[in-house]
């Protein structure tokens, strides 16, 4: 008989990005050796998405964080009465408040994958509310993980806890998979992906992301070539409006967020560079993905970063950095025989380092070792 495992924490599935596609990266890789049943919101494609697994869903109460505390606390209760447990793998500091109510009655291994705190979104109620979670989430959790290693080393300094160290991955076919009809869709009729362009992706347009670095990083080189800019927008923030007043004068292109990720990987293989100038990350899947394709990548200086490869992989700039971000840009055009050596590198360190099938395996000696 399998052992049951239950991951909690996890808002959609199909994932859109971020957490949760860790967590069905995760799963894939798991769901042979484990019984596991996963907590997700309602979704038209939830039950068929993925064979093997039991989905539990709940249709969202309220939108924004209160929506998303509800949702947690609805399946911490009906996660209750689940029968034959052996553990909970709960992913994410957002759930951290019903932790000891699980505790209660399973074992849980709790993922950290950032800390919200740092994030400029937040008012100060929500960043308390996050550090609070954050010391829940390590402190009363079984076993506890962390995606990155400099907020690893963080945790165990400031809990003064044992955290395991496990980096994200990506399930990905050597050479990856590219759907350029699918990626066609998501181009503007006055746009062409035949021709060259700067990409630029993120789950969600936020400050935290960069994208701003690099829209007056353009400005400052007169860049005239096509920039293609990927991720989900809301036309009522304010960050958005900032965006879109960095765009004039340039032939910037807001696709929205680009999915599935073959859509994604296709764009990459088109663009000339992914400029990667996130402020704050936790390790970054979006990352790992485009590296995967071989393409040339400048990406911020951020600890987070390097990590994760390093200056023979990726060309970095000063985070934040408009001016230097604007030179490192006019070295790789200028040099595209280093940048496609770089970019192969940084190919190879993935499918060396960073598969889920070997990172996995970390995972299942923690479930076992319980």
């Amino acid at each position: 008989m399998k052992m049951k495992i239950v991951v909690y924490g996890v808002k959609t599935f199909p994932s859109r990005g971020g957490t949760d596609r860790v967590a069905e990266n995760l799963i894939v890789q798991l769901k042979d050796q484990f019984d596991i049943t996963l907590y997700c919101y309602k979704d038209p494609q939830a039950q068929t998405h993925m064979n093997g697994i039991k989905v539990v869903e709940f249709t969202p109460w309220l939108k924004g964080a209160l929506g998303v505390f509800i949702y947690f606390f609805i399946s911490a209760l009906h996660l209750l009465f689940e029968k034959d447990v052996h553990l909970v793998h709960a992913h994410k500091t957002d759930c951290a408040f019903f932790i000891p109510l699980l505790r209660l009655r399973f074992k849980v291994i709790a993922t950290s994958h950032e800390a919200p705190y740092t994030r400029d979104k937040w008012n100060r109620f929500a960043k308390l509310y996050f550090q609070i979670a954050e010391r829940i989430f390590i402190k009363t959790s079984t076993i506890a993980t962390c995606i990155s290693e400099p907020l690893t080393q963080f945790y165990e300094k400031k809990y003064h806890r044992k955290v395991h160290f496990i980096p994200n991955g990506i399930n990905m076919d050597d050479p990856a998979s590219y759907d350029l009809q699918a990626a066609l869709r998501f181009i503007p009729s006055s746009a062409s992906i035949h021709e060259r362009y700067i990409l630029f992706s993120a789950r969600r347009l936020m400050s935290t992301k960069g994208c701003h670095t690099l829209l007056e990083a353009l400005r400052k080189i007169n860049y005239q070539g096509q920039v293609f800019i990927a991720g989900e927008l809301d036309e009522n923030d304010p960050y958005q409006k900032q965006l879109q007043k960095l765009a004039e004068g340039l032939r910037v292109y807001f696709l929205g967020f680009v999915n599935p990720l073959p859509a994604l990987l296709a764009l990459v293989a088109k663009a000339e560079l992914f400029v990667f100038p996130s402020e704050i990350e936790g390790m970054s899947i979006m990352l790992l993905e485009v590296a995967s394709v071989g393409k040339p990548i400048i990406a911020s200086n951020i600890p987070e970063n390097l990590q994760v490869f390093n200056a023979t992989e990726v060309l970095y700039f000063a985070s934040k950095n408009v001016n230097d971000l604007g030179e490192k840009i006019l070295f790789a055009l200028a040099n595209p025989e280093k940048m496609e050596n770089l970019g192969a590198t940084c190919q190879k360190r993935v499918y060396t380092d960073y598969l889920w099938k070997n990172i996995a395996l970390l995972y299942q000696q923690l479930y076992l070792s319980l």
